[in-house]
């Protein structure tokens, strides 16, 4: 069997704002803190039973592990449900079925009440508190936010597995060209060193988030999540102060998921293919290059 290499992510208890700046947030590094929300109403209070008693009629989006195909945009629901029906799935039996960027203050609000933002030194964007649910079994393909934010991203209701890369990983994920994500054919927890080499030079940190767990992933991190219950998570953002950062949220945000979507409605499923295999191409010379050499 083989693994991509990770270590195990810094947990501590609880930080001080001073504490945080200088040892996480100026230099960038992940870290698990274990006891930020103990005080939070939600860590008593949310669970799959709470939030599906306040779901009302509402319908959601639902998103699979199959890959947008031809002329569909990046990214395209697989179907809608009511959340009320899509939470008794949660409860009862795995599926891939996720829902992600659920924003609270538009569909949920009463919700607010039940978190505060920590005081850790990061100027929270208090407009976009936003949920992501998994069922058991389902998986987040391997990523990096489009908007570049460092993000404190907080567990509920079960466990699940997170594993982060630095920006600097990116060239041995075969990220996929114009987009924010990687290959998808890619297994990520049995990977295939011999189709994919290169992801035998990535370097990731490994994760396991229980009920109330605070994961602070920094900027352009990306992660790829299983999760090993059915459960849902709270994601806060800072959204980047540096001048170089910003340059790259709006080229993100307006070159280049619409650069995408416009290939893909011109050219269809020839455009992704096409990009893909040049991208796998270009990695595994690389890799093959670099070896025969050493």
């Amino acid at each position: 069997m083989t693994h991509i290499k990770t270590t195990p992510i810094t947990r501590i208890k609880s930080i001080s704002k001073e504490d945080f700046i200088e040892q996480y947030y100026k230099p960038q590094k992940p870290v698990l803190i274990e006891d930020l929300t103990k005080d939070w109403p939600a860590y008593e209070k949310w669970n799959l039973d709470y939030i599906q008693s306040l779901a009302g009629d509402q319908i959601v989006p639902l998103y699979n592990n199959e890959p947008t195909k031809g002329r569909q945009n990046s990214v395209v629901p697989a179907k809608k449900m009511k959340l009320y029906d899509y939470i008794d799935i949660l409860k009862t039996q795995p599926t891939d079925l996720r829902m992600f960027f659920f924003n609270v203050l538009q569909k949920m609000p009463v919700l607010t009440k039940d978190f505060n933002y920590p005081d850790i030194g990061l100027k929270f964007f208090k407009k976009l508190p936003v949920m992501f649910f998994g069922g058991k079994g389902s998986k987040v393909l391997a990523h990096y936010d489009m908007d570049l934010a460092d993000l404190v991203h907080v567990h509920f209701h079960g466990n699940k597995h997170v594993t982060l890369f630095a920006p600097d990983q990116a060239k041995n994920l075969y990220k996929v060209p114009f987009t924010v994500h990687n290959l998808e054919t890619i297994d990520m927890d049995e990977p295939d060193f011999e189709k994919y080499p290169v992801l035998q030079e990535a370097e990731g940190i490994s994760v396991t988030m229980k009920h109330g767990d605070a994961l602070y992933m920094p900027s352009g991190y990306w992660h790829y999540i299983t999760y090993d219950d059915g459960g849902f998570s709270i994601t806060l953002r800072a959204f980047p102060r540096k001048l170089a950062r910003l340059a790259e949220l709006f080229k993100n945000i307006i070159f280049m998921r619409t650069f995408e979507n416009m290939m893909r409605r011109i050219f269809g499923q020839g455009w992704v293919d096409y990009k893909e295999e040049k991208m796998v191409q270009r990695l595994n010379r690389r890799y093959h290059k670099q070896h025969q050499s050493a």
